[in-house]
């Protein structure tokens, strides 16, 4: 096994995207699986001498095959709370069977998998019982499991600290379930991965269940109370209400926190039951020296602070573009294709604007109208989108994958052009697409490009209804944008009617790499 890659499924998702770095500085050969590959190559490990990219749906079973073909080891890191319109246990129950029998036709020897803790009784949360359901089926394959059941991680850009963070950082006072006093035993992201990386290397651990935890048991209002604190935060009123039900509270905490509802409810419905460790005879196997509470929130706020996380929930997103944005069918036949396009030419060259375009959004916002952004957030938090306010990694150059606001990256070419894929709440699939070409001697022309593929009525009715404040917005941006840049307006902005291969620039999805 030594001699062969470890298969790190979810490579791009919260733990995955930092459990792959640590197997390579720890010397392995690692394959990273995810649904993009191109998504994969743009994460700071991909240029490593020992890393192999693979692209794999996890429902997909020949694709998993594939991916998992020559490899010694997988971690199992995949779930499907993201899912939009289908039951995320359903989807998890499919892709679990998928793997495990992709594991037994392929000779892995082992399979370690990242669960959840909580007792089994007829009260276990959904999510919970999810969890532990996907053990089990992985463990009906011939591939001995190594299942590592956690509770709250706590750790910059995870969804159950992200939800904490928002709550406590922008309620003083807070009406809560009753669930605020159950016990928790929350566990620093370090420790996860430790534990993760360790395991691999003791075979004691192979086709055993294990819980990990740090070394605090706490209610999670005591949690909330020592966020604030390492936060420099007064003390938080907590007032908890007998009639007020996790699912009820899911609605408030969408109005606040950045999560999609998708997320936020399972993980609320979760807080019912208590998750400590009964079981610890992970700490004889692989003792380590665990971070107390305290400290694993003053480090996951130290690296939000310094734009330093690694990873983020956000990452979990699907960065292919739809079938409709690639070039080849008619108009027509995935339904009519709406569109909203203006340019301008700025007086400077590409090598300077391109920076501004680069940072748009986030902190930076969008160089006019950024009231009317915050109420479109404001409004897809209401519904159960993801808001404004996601925890993202920004860099210079924007990764295809990464979140930025209600968008998602779906293509970036330097210098050329960015395309943003909506994941706001919308009756229909909307596109964003930034494109900058040269203009003569020191100008550059810049188009904004919305395309819209509506779902039925409501769909028509949602873009002729923002047509005018589009129209407002986009020149708006272009006008903005200049002065960002201190750049004039070589010529003002315009809209026009996109025509021939320009409008329709995006490559389809590409073929996962042989192995």
């Amino acid at each position: 096994m030594p001699d062969k890659p470890i298969l790190v499924t979810g490579a791009t998702g919260y733990v995955g995207g930092r459990l792959v770095p640590r197997l390579l500085d720890a010397g392995f050969r690692v394959r990273a699986v995810a649904r993009s590959r191109e998504k994969l190559a743009c994460r700071p490990f991909a240029s490593h001498p020992n890393i192999e990219l693979a692209q794999a749906d996890m429902l997909d079973l020949d694709a998993v095959r594939q991916a998992a073909s020559g490899c010694g080891a997988a971690y199992y890191l995949v779930h499907s709370m993201h899912a939009a319109g289908r039951d995320f246990a359903a989807v998890d129950r499919e892709a679990a069977m998928i793997m495990a029998r992709a594991a037994d036709d392929t000779g892995i020897a082992r399979i370690i998998y990242l669960g959840g803790l909580g007792q089994d009784s007829a009260t276990l949360s959904h999510h919970l019982q999810s969890r532990h359901e996907v053990a089990k089926i992985l463990a009906y394959g011939r591939v001995p499991v190594t299942h590592l059941r956690a509770a709250m991680i706590l750790g910059s850009g995870s969804a159950s600290f992200e939800i904490m963070r928002y709550l406590v950082d922008r309620l003083p006072a807070m009406v809560a379930p009753r669930w605020v006093r159950n016990r928790c035993q929350p566990i620093a992201i370090s420790d996860v991965l430790g534990y993760l990386v360790d395991c691999l290397l003791e075979p004691r651990t192979q086709g055993d269940t294990f819980d990990i935890g740090g070394p605090d048991v706490l209610t999670y209002a005591e949690i909330f109370q020592i966020y604030a604190k390492v936060a420099g935060l007064p003390r938080r009123v907590i007032i908890p209400v007998p009639v007020l039900s996790p699912r009820l509270s899911t609605y408030w905490m969408q109005l606040v926190t950045p999560l999609p509802r998708s997320l936020i409810v399972p993980l609320v419905e979760g807080l019912r039951n208590e998750v400590i460790c009964h079981d610890t005879r992970i700490l004889e196997l692989l003792p380590r020296k665990r971070l107390p509470c305290r400290e694993a929130i003053a480090l996951a706020l130290d690296k939000i602070r310094q734009n330093a996380v690694e990873s983020t929930c956000a990452d979990a997103g699907n960065a292919a573009p739809p079938e409709w944005t690639t070039c080849g069918d008619a108009s027509y036949a995935g339904g009519k294709i709406l569109e909203c396009a203006y340019r301008a030419t700025l007086g400077a060259p590409i090598a300077k604007v391109w920076p501004a375009i680069a940072r748009i959004g986030g902190e930076t916002g969008w160089y006019y109208g950024n009231a009317l952004w915050r109420l479109r957030g404001f409004l897809d938090q209401l519904v159960g989108g993801v808001g404004l306010g996601r925890v993202t990694i920004r860099s210079e150059t924007p990764r295809v994958g990464d979140p930025l606001d209600f968008w998602r990256v779906v293509a970036v070419e330097e210098n050329r052009r960015l395309v943003l894929l909506a994941e706001m709440r919308t009756p229909g699939e909307a596109l964003l697409e930034f494109r900058l070409e040269p203009a003569g001697d020191n100008a550059t022309r810049v188009t904004v490009h919305s395309k819209f593929l509506p779902k039925g009525l409501a769909g028509l009715v949602y873009w002729y209804a923002l047509l005018f404040p589009h129209t407002l917005v986009f020149a708006g941006l272009l006008r903005g944008l200049a002065t960002a840049v201190g750049a004039p307006l070589a010529a003002r902005p315009r809209r026009f009617a996109p025509h021939g291969p320009a409008a329709c620039r995006l490559p389809r999805a590409q073929e996962p790499r042989s192995q």
